[in-house]
């Protein structure tokens, strides 16, 4: 596991806090560095300065608050540094305030978190400088949505979700997408959630008809709505969001659950290498560092690829494809990846894996 003692060795040992503006690009990372977002940010430090370490690029490390009117402050110490481009970035408040400063500047901004899409309307609006290497707000919804009307399309399928506004909002664009389908659900209900047995409502999804369960909920729901539906002897397929990639506890999830949600990367053939050299160095690859140092690597590669063709930085980001540890990686015209990164996997004793036969 990251600690953020040892992150703070490692930045120290980069250089971070007075950099030495070696050849190479120089790459401002934008992270919190204390409060109750630290951990995240030394996610990204580690990941982002691992990358920029082992490229021979130069390392500017600027604190993230995620305080409102932050951004400003941050962007001015970007520019004072002379960064080239700046990955990072794990709240809107920073870039809300940052972007119009770093436009003047010419200095592009790489989020690895923030998925607001009204910020990136307003980025394309006014012409910030803004790269999404996240998933933009909605990408869930859409990836479970093919992937229903793709697998399921033929069966009888329930909808339910918890009540909270993510599990409300995530079951309504789905069950929208099967109605403009000419596909209504045989069963959708609001479930409480945290409950211990869900049995009533098993038998309900059988009384309906159900062979098909979409489930807007967290984790241990499901294990619960999993395990009564198999005490039963009712055959279901359930499929969740995200909120999957939690604790397995205090109740196991049954294996051959299914969820939509970003992969667990460590498991993936091409990122084995980057999780190797980084446990070599004590890091964990969890949370923000891979896709931070997959950004990293983007930037520097852009800022080499603007070196030499002598144009600006921010269209190499756009005009190219970027071969990553966490696969290949390229921005469209909005700024936003050009391939939707949640993918459909299955749960498998310890985790979540792709399914065996190939289904999207």
């Amino acid at each position: 596991m990251i600690n953020l003692r040892g992150i703070a060795a490692f930045l120290t040992l980069l250089g971070a806090a007075v950099p030495s503006h070696a050849a190479g690009a120089t790459i401002g990372v934008v992270a919190p560095q204390n409060g109750t977002l630290a951990l995240l940010g030394a996610q990204i430090a580690a990941g982002a300065g691992f990358e920029i370490q082992q490229s021979g690029n130069t390392l500017v490390a600027i604190n993230e608050t995620c305080e409102e009117n932050s951004g400003a402050a941050i962007a001015d110490a970007l520019i004072n540094a002379k960064v080239q481009v700046a990955i990072g970035f794990l709240c809107s408040e920073t870039l809300e305030g940052a972007l119009p400063k770093l436009k003047d500047a010419n200095i592009p901004a790489i989020t690895v978190s923030v998925r607001s899409r009204i910020l990136m309307e307003d980025a394309l609006k006014n012409g910030w400088p803004l790269f999404r290497a996240a998933p933009a707000d909605g990408a869930e919804a859409a990836k479970i949505i093919e992937i229903i009307l793709k697998d399921w399309a033929a069966d009888p399928i329930a909808l339910i979700e918890d009540g909270t506004i993510h599990g409300r909002e995530l079951t309504e664009a789905v069950r929208n997408a099967l109605e403009q389908n000419g596909l209504k659900p045989v069963f959708t209900d609001t479930y409480r959630p945290g409950q211990e047995q869900q049995i009533a409502l098993v038998r309900r999804l059988k009384r309906a008809g159900a062979t098909r369960v979409f489930i807007g909920g967290d984790r241990n729901d499901v294990a619960v709505i999993a395990r009564d539906a198999k005490a039963e002897n009712i055959p279901l397929s359930i499929l969740g969001g995200d909120a999957m990639r939690a604790a397995d506890q205090p109740l196991p999830l049954i294996t051959g659950v299914r969820a939509v949600a970003l992969p667990e990367y460590t498991v993936r053939p091409e990122s084995a290498a980057a999780a190797d050299a980084l446990r070599a160095k004590g890091i964990e690859p969890e949370g923000y560092v891979l896709p931070s140092l997959a950004a990293a690597l983007i930037a520097g590669q852009a800022a080499e690829a603007a070196a030499a063709a002598s144009k600006p930085l921010q269209e190499m980001l756009l005009g190219t494809t970027f071969q990553t540890p966490i696969g290949t990686m390229a921005f469209t015209g909005a700024h936003e990846l050009s391939q939707n990164p949640y993918r459909l996997l299955e749960w498998r004793g310890n985790g979540f894996f792709p399914p065996a036969a190939p289904t999207q």
